[in-house]
């Protein structure tokens, strides 16, 4: 099969799909492949005559019959697995499936279930379509991006992993691949992003994960994870050759541990296309979450105490963004960093603590801030305790850590602040900080919260209270569509504070209990708002290669609808 047998405008809604092969070569190609749902005149003029069931059937009863299977699949995980074999098969009915059941079937291509799935990837491979680059050969980085077959014009994003820092289960060695999958897919689901305009890619540098290296069945390489001047090396090696064939492409980062996710991000932001989800994503969801709240709460954000429970690559990428937004609220550099305090597993991170790293240094307290402070170890001061000393109105968790807001804190947080702002964003919910109802019932119905995790509406007293899912899809559809709309040359703090105030507008401040963020059913419409925010913000920062000429018809145009495109049947290609 040759990429010249089928030709596609993947730019365009409506566009045209031209196709030289005939017989089986159509039938396993996913993008053209529409099976029983090929016209008999089709199937006469492809070479398809007696390769299908005689009955043409409709996409509507194609995803009805493949919905049937799913429902079938015993577990999340076969759910997975069958998703995965209907995309491989059949594209745009993988897409037309997944749009119509798109809250029930994202915690399945997504988090949580993508978690198994990567676990289980050399289990359970049964192919892949991706780039896999390994640092024990990086002379063929630049000719296995070629061979995806895409062109410079045809590459919206690259979204790569390392896989060291995958959700909350580490590293998962070459199983990384499945996250960068599913980012894809839910950029495609969300936002309309042509399945044809990106590409996933998982950097083999190794792996720590002794399960890995001793299990026979292990694709990966076999040896520990690279680390020092050969592995920046190769980052910067890949780095070159993704914006050399793929100039106009935005470089997603996923799931890189804490020690290199700050550092690569802080070393390609000013030169390159970038984002980092982790540090970006998650910090403009969060900010977005707590502008509506403050909207709420009357109170101005410059007025506000956080306290960020786990100050890790998603914590401390939190606190830098609300910082960023507390200075456009007219807050001194020199004061920005005084409303935040952060914790690692150490307790509250303190100038002379153990174990700190570079990326949170700006956020040490100094001793003599705390010294007057009642507590137990002055070398390990607890959330508890900071709690009581500093009154925060802000609590946000991303520490992993199952039932670290106890009633007891959140009671005396509660005591001082009239609308306690409260995020448990730890995720899956066996890791969640505090329970939702449980933050309701210890603040008498007074809590703002979003979490990581779904959950559904909680009554107390006469309200119904629908609880916010800070979900980084909410940001990252509509950012990386935003972004290739006008050809963005960079992705700058002003860009992701747009996104993230478009979402916080979208938040019903007039229903009592109502959501600080939208649903997981409305992402259409959440990644299209996004994608204006920004593509809006990089034309007026001058940073926009492509300028739109009507922004909402621009943004329309581009988010691909998964519908079968109409067929030119050209004259069969000459050997």
């Amino acid at each position: 099969m040759h990429q010249r047998d089928f030709s596609l405008d993947t730019t365009s809604r409506d566009a045209v799909l031209r196709v030289s092969a005939r017989g089986r070569l159509i039938l396993v190609h996913p993008m053209a492949n529409r099976g029983t749902a090929f016209t008999h005149e089709e199937r006469e003029q492809l070479g398809l005559s007696g390769l299908l069931p005689s009955r043409v059937t409709t996409i509507e009863e194609q995803m009805r019959r493949s919905y049937a299977q799913y429902t079938r699949s015993p577990s999340p995980l076969a759910k997975f697995i069958q998703l995965a074999q209907l995309r491989d098969r059949n594209e745009v009915l993988f897409y037309r499936l997944l749009s119509e059941h798109l809250e029930e079937m994202l915690p399945i291509i997504y988090t949580p279930t993508i978690g198994e799935a990567i676990e289980r990837f050399s289990h359970e491979y049964t192919g892949a379509r991706g780039v896999f680059l390994s640092i024990d050969h990086p002379e063929l980085l630049e000719e296995s991006l070629r061979d995806f077959e895409l062109d410079a014009d045809d590459v919206d994003l690259v979204v790569v992993t390392d896989s060291e820092g995958i959700l909350g289960i580490g590293d998962q060695g070459i199983g990384g691949f499945q996250i960068a999958v599913g980012k894809l897919g839910v950029y495609t689901a969300a936002a309309g992003i042509h399945p044809r305009r990106a590409i996933p890619v998982v950097l083999d540098v190794g792996t720590d994960n002794l399960g890995l290296l001793n299990s026979d069945v292990y694709l990966g390489e076999r040896h520990a994870r690279v680390r020092g001047e050969r592995y920046d090396e190769f980052i910067e090696s890949f780095v070159q050759a993704v914006t050399k064939l793929f100039p106009n492409a935005m470089l997603h980062w996923e799931d890189f541990g804490a020690g290199n996710a700050h550092r690569i991000l802080d070393r390609y932001r000013d030169k390159i296309c970038t984002f980092n989800d982790d540090i970006q994503g998650t910090a403009a969801v969060v900010l977005a979450a707590v502008l509506a709240a403050v909207r709420l709460t009357g109170v101005p954000l410059a007025q506000h105490r956080v306290l960020v429970y786990g100050a890790g690559t998603a914590g401390v990428g939190v606190a830098d963004l609300i910082r960023e937004s507390m200075l456009r609220a007219g807050v001194s550099e020199a004061d920005s960093y005084a409303p935040f305090y952060t914790f690692n597993s150490r307790g509250l991170i303190v100038e002379d603590s153990a174990g700190m790293r570079d990326f949170q240094r700006p956020y040490a307290r100094t001793r003599a801030e705390v010294a007057g402070w009642a507590v137990a170890d002055p070398e390990r001061i607890t959330l508890a305790e900071a709690v009581r000393a500093v009154q925060p109105t802000i609590l946000i968790g991303t520490s992993a850590q199952h039932g670290a807001f106890t009633e007891d804190l959140v009671r005396e947080m509660a005591a001082h602040c009239e609308r306690p702002i409260i995020m448990p964003l730890s995720n899956p919910t066996s890791r969640c900080e505090a329970h939702p109802a449980d933050l309701l019932a210890w603040t008498d119905g007074q809590a703002l919260i979003a979490t990581g995790s779904p959950f559904g509406t909680i009554r107390f007293g006469e309200v119904y209270h629908t609880i916010a899912q800070a979900n980084n899809a909410l940001i990252f559809p509509g950012l990386g569509l935003g972004v290739s709309v006008v050809r963005a040359e960079r992705v700058t703090p002003e860009m992701i504070y747009a996104a993230a105030d478009a979402l916080a507008g979208l938040m019903n401040e007039y229903r009592p209990g109502a959501s600080l963020l939208p649903s997981m059913s409305d992402l259409r419409l959440v990644a299209a708002t996004v994608a204006k925010a920004v593509a809006e913000m990089a034309e007026a920062q001058g940073l926009a290669r492509r300028p739109m000429t009507n922004p909402i018809n621009d943004i329309y145009q581009r988010m691909w609808k998964p519908e079968y495109p109409r067929l030119e049947i050209l004259p069969q290609r000459a050997e």
